[in-house]
């Protein structure tokens, strides 16, 4: 077997410093990735060290932090992984559209040529240190394993959730995951994330960021077919979130839901938006009429306020 000492050493360079960089981002973010907030309301699984479910052995070292910080930010229901071999070998498999997370092997090689020295030379041969990345799935990721591995996330307790707000998410099939510390819409993989109602200092307030990831929904291509494409910071992204968080707002008021109002970080962004294009609301505001229409069209006529917004030019 040969082995390129050059190549393993930038690799395992490249390594460490992801790892590095990833962790530091968590310290920047005020949270210690060895201090995991277990217990709290929007982190799903227990306390415990994460392992392997189908060996059951216990992932050691850095990847703990690695997992750890997984469970954390996706919000999983428990500490247990798998790799894509494994889920089918349980008789299972990996839900499509699922990212796995990155965890590392270290261990000692010894290439050839060191052996063949060592053989001349009666000296011990010397091995160098070298990291394999391989990819885990986490339980919640997958489909059709034994019952025994599959954790079941506690339920949200009753009246978290509006019925009205719960009856329009249902009617319109979004896939909706809740959990994990971010909220957002997947375009590529048409699906909503929003952590769960407990996790916020209002619980009232999730909906409305629930509604808002669904405005985003609706201008999949499938379906409205706006410009979902915009990068973070871009005026095309600007510009669809006045979309979203409009959208919100006539869905919560049809529904009769009242949530409180955005924090002055996000007010920023869209005045800069607006003073870069002085018809970007108007637009904006169409646009959301035409989104929330689409929205509570899905529930019968009997509920919400389903008559038009009007249209206006943009």
């Amino acid at each position: 077997m040969s082995f390129d000492r050059a190549s393993s050493g930038r690799d395992r360079t490249s390594l460490y410093s992801e790892i590095t960089s990833r962790i530091i981002t968590e310290l920047e973010a005020g949270r210690l990735p060895w201090v995991q907030p277990w217990g709290r309301s929007d982190v799903g699984a227990g306390l415990g060290l994460p392992q392997n479910a189908s060996t059951g052995r216990r992932y050691s070292g850095i990847n703990i932090l690695i997992l750890w910080g997984a469970v954390f930010h996706h919000g999983f229901s428990g500490q247990t992984w798998l790799t894509f071999r494994q889920a089918l070998a349980l008789g299972g498999s990996v839900c499509k559209g699922e990212r796995g997370t990155t965890v590392v092997y270290a261990d000692r090689f010894v290439p050839d040529e060191a052996r063949r020295r060592a053989r001349e030379t009666g000296e011990d041969a010397q091995s160098i240190p070298f990291l394999k990345r391989f990819t885990v799935f986490n339980t919640d990721q997958c489909d059709g394993l034994p019952d025994a591995l599959v954790t079941v996330p506690p339920p949200i307790p009753d009246g978290l959730i509006l019925p009205q707000a719960e009856r329009l998410i249902r009617a319109t099939g979004a896939s909706l995951r809740i959990g994990g510390d971010k909220a957002y819409y997947s375009p590529a993989l048409d699906y909503i994330q929003v952590p769960r109602p407990e996790s916020y200092f209002e619980p009232i307030n999730w909906h409305r960021t629930a509604l808002h990831e669904l405005g985003h929904w609706s201008g999949h291509p499938s379906r409205l077919n706006r410009n979902l494409s915009g990068s973070y910071g871009s005026k095309l992204y600007g510009q669809e979130e006045l979309v979203a968080e409009m959208t919100s707002a006539f869905t919560c008021a049809s529904l009769g839901i009242v949530p409180t109002v955005r924090h002055a970080d996000y007010i920023g962004s869209w005045i800069e938006v607006l003073r870069d294009d002085d018809r970007a609301i108007i637009r904006a505001a169409s646009a959301a009429s035409k989104a929330a229409d689409y929205l509570l069209g899905f529930l019968p006529e009997t509920e919400g306020d389903h008559g038009q917004h009007g249209q206006e030019a943009a």
